[in-house]
């Protein structure tokens, strides 16, 4: 668009705007979310502007009002709801499992290569003991005592013990 059009549009948008904004909350029956969809209708009709701007551009954002309000009717999220009463604690961290995998992943890598192979080929890839000797090339035997060996050192490394931090803050 170019300046004379954006103007124009902000000129619509000055005029028609209150008017809009009570076709808006009729349609939803809040003022806040009327706002928010006379927001929405404008966006979309700002990218059309060059389009309808010489028809009939009042009913055009009309439509957009009704199609979009009916739109977000069908969507709209009803998992949150309003309460008094707050649950007595805090919901899970989802991002606790993050920093769990980041020092998993480093215990890994400070593991010598063959121990890291089998661990990875037997409980990432969930393969047999017999295909994890198969694709690395040495016995059943060695699978079992590299797997017994390495872990062993990821229980004794001092990076995966676990954090007593939020239980002992009471």
């Amino acid at each position: 668009m170019d300046a004379a059009e954006v103007e124009q549009f902000a000129e619509f948008v000055r005029g028609r705007g209150p008017a809009l904004q009570r076709t808006a909350f009729l349609l939803t029956g809040d003022w806040g979310l009327a706002e928010d969809l006379l927001q929405t209708a404008l966006a979309k009709t700002y990218l059309s502007w060059g389009r309808i701007r010489h028809r009939d551009p009042e009913g055009y954002v009309r439509a957009v009002l009704a199609n979009t309000s009916a739109s977000a009717w069908r969507r709209r999220w009803k998992g949150e709801l309003p309460t008094y009463d707050l649950p007595d604690r805090p919901g899970p961290d989802g991002w606790a499992g993050t920093d769990d995998r980041v020092r998993l992943a480093a215990a890994l890598g400070r593991l010598p290569r063959r121990q890291r192979a089998v661990l990875v080929l037997r409980f990432h890839e969930d393969m047999t003991e017999t295909a994890v000797a198969t694709a690395l090339g040495c016995t059943v035997g060695t699978v079992k005592s590299q797997t017994a060996k390495a872990l062993a050192k990821l229980r004794a490394d001092p990076a995966l013990a676990p954090d007593d931090t939020l239980t002992s803050r009471s």
